[in-house]
């Protein structure tokens, strides 16, 4: 796969726009795909994030990340230095599900989570701590078993 043929998932509408000086870009597992992530500069190397990873794991709105040159690309994410304790999740509505979209998201805004969409049916979602993030969580599964969504955690460690 050529540089041309590189794919991009980008954030149209970051939650901490204001605060984002600095676009940066981390490798997804799949080849050639990357996401762009609005940061806001810390030093040379070093970024905090200003939007809620759609695709990424062990990273979350506020982490402090350090970056490199990869493959002859500058600013590549190569790891958190800095967790902000912040948690994400991500829920997805299948096309039967839609209808419910609007109604989760006012719901989860209610509770006090941020939020970003990736597309018309995945949403990313921010939980402030741990006890907010469980909280989330709770609602989150319980509409799964409801099956409005289907959702997950943006942890795998």
């Amino acid at each position: 796969m050529s540089a041309s043929d590189d794919q991009y998932s980008v954030h149209l509408d970051p939650i901490w726009r204001q605060r984002a000086n600095f676009i940066i870009n981390a490798p997804l597992p799949e080849e050639g795909r990357y996401e762009q992530l609005w940061c806001r500069q810390v030093t040379e190397e070093t970024f905090e994030l200003c939007c809620i990873p759609f695709f990424l794991y062990d990273m979350a709105l506020g982490d402090v990340v350090q970056t490199e040159t990869q493959s002859g690309r500058k600013y590549m994410v190569s790891e958190v230095v800095e967790r902000s304790g912040r948690y994400v999740f991500r829920a997805v509505f299948e096309p039967a599900m839609l209808g419910k979209r609007e109604e989760v998201a006012a719901r989860l805004t209610d509770l006090g989570a941020l939020l970003e969409w990736s597309s018309a049916s995945m949403i990313a979602v921010d939980a402030r701590d741990a006890e907010h993030g469980q909280e989330i969580a709770d609602f989150l599964f319980d509409h799964e078993t409801k099956g409005r969504l289907i959702y997950e955690t943006g942890r795998l460690t």
